[in-house]
């Protein structure tokens, strides 16, 4: 670890032990995670480096017992907290985390949270609701709040969108989607805005929440570390990785959706297909997004075309990610053959890199009469030709265990034995079109 990236995460850490009286007496405001772009669980931003989503059982279990060989290609398991919707003295609406009980030592490891978090106290002004003035109950009015909230990406959605009944079928239509980013001044970070994905997520959660409002007011979350908090615009890529996506205890119909899903993509010919991707084109200042559905209509050759969007940034091939990503790829496949009886049926691989342009020289440049775009192309051509210049930040992890198995799970009914090789055949694969991006050999 370079010392500027420990400095950062030093830093961070101090100002998480400052707040630490404060989450156990006050508890933390919930936002929503705006990096996500695959799954169907609702993802929320607990801290600057931690995230929390919907406590699933097997997921649970298989953090904790995970072997220590397979740690450092997972998030970081940071505990349980207990969520709950509630409303303060001035009715402001919120999603609060509290630890899971009076103990802060229950399933909870505080020194291992590394995030910036705010007390619900001083952030409450987040967003103000009246639930009176709506006439609605208080689920309503957070479902409403959340729209609110969301509504700088209403440009992607339709009014249908923003209603609680989502209509999939239009989402399996939708084309790929492009989003400009907005600077305060020239040489500034790009501000990134919400994916859509992240907004169906939220909406959907929220509408199961507000169904089971009369009957529950409190849900468990578990915390993981945030692959995203060190980079200022993340590239995300989510595969789907493995031939078999349904778990032991998938029934009948389940089983077969699944396995039709397979088979209508790439899953079942090489083992991996899109699951979702945002990627950021420095020449037009644009985020490009794709969903699952679209994901699951490539082609192999599609899949490979994809691919190499996801590693361009609107000038040129980042071939400096690739090598850096490939060695991640093999130490994971490596790891994998040496698990025992592990499945990890439909989890999912993230790869993640900062996509925001560096402007080291803008000032000698523009002195010179370059313009803006000439400035960006030929500082980053300089960053990848100066020999000095250290391994890009690129990171591979495993998320995503909600139908993971291994005979360690005494519960379950069926035991497997050897390597998960579906998994593992979807890796090799994802390494040689890698490898073909490296050698211009993509066809």
């Amino acid at each position: 670890m370079s010392p500027a990236v420990e400095a950062q995460t030093q830093e961070a850490m101090d100002a998480e032990q400052k707040q630490e009286q404060c989450f156990l007496g006050k508890g933390v405001m919930l936002e929503p995670f705006v990096h996500q772009v695959g799954g169907h669980s609702c993802v929320l931003r607990f801290g600057e480096q931690t995230i929390c989503k919907p406590l699933i059982p097997r997921e649970h279990q298989f953090y904790r017992s995970l072997p220590a060989a397979m740690r450092k290609f997972t998030p970081q398991y940071r505990g349980v907290v207990s969520v709950s919707f509630e409303e303060d003295d001035e009715r402001n609406l919120c999603l609060v985390a509290y630890p899971l009980s009076s103990d802060p030592a229950a399933d909870l490891d505080i020194s291992d949270l590394s995030g910036d978090r705010e007390s619900k106290g001083k952030i409450l002004q987040w967003g103000k609701m009246t639930p009176s003035l709506l006439g609605g109950t208080l689920m309503d009015c957070l479902v409403w709040y959340f729209g609110i909230h969301l509504r700088c990406i209403s440009v992607y959605l339709s009014a249908q969108k923003l209603q609680e009944d989502l209509d999939v079928e239009r989402v399996q239509q939708a084309e790929g989607l492009h989003h400009r980013l907005e600077r305060s001044h020239s040489n500034a970070t790009p501000q990134v805005k919400h994916n859509p994905w992240s907004l169906e997520c939220h909406q959907q959660h929220l509408q199961r929440m507000k169904d089971n409002a009369k009957h529950r007011n409190q849900y468990k979350f578990i915390l993981l570390e945030n692959l995203t908090w060190r980079h200022a615009v993340p590239c995300v890529l989510d595969l789907k990785m493995g031939t078999r996506q349904h778990g032991d205890d998938a029934t009948e119909e389940k089983k077969a959706l699944q396995i039709r899903k397979c088979q209508q993509s790439t899953s079942a010919l090489i083992g991996v297909r899109f699951c979702g991707m945002q990627v950021y084109h420095s020449d037009t200042d644009q985020l490009i997004y794709m969903n699952k559905y679209q994901g699951r209509k490539l082609t192999l050759a599609g899949f490979k075309e994809a691919l190499y969007q996801f590693f361009h940034s609107g000038r040129r091939l980042r071939q400096e990610l690739l090598s850096p990503v490939l060695s991640r790829l093999r130490e994971m496949k490596d790891a994998l053959e040496a698990c025992e009886s592990y499945r990890f049926y439909s989890s999912s691989l993230l790869i993640i890199y900062d996509g925001a342009p560096h402007r080291k020289h803008t000032r000698r440049h523009t002195e010179e009469g370059l313009s803006e775009d000439e400035e960006d192309e030929e500082d980053e051509e300089a960053r990848v030709s100066r020999p000095e210049c250290s391994t890009p930040a690129v990171d591979v992890r495993m998320i995503d265990f909600a139908h993971t198995t291994c005979r360690h799970y005494g519960e379950d009914s069926v035991v497997h034995e050897g390597q998960d090789r579906g998994y593992i055949f979807g890796l090799q694969n994802l390494i040689s079109i890698i490898s073909e991006l490296e050698s211009h050999r993509i066809d």
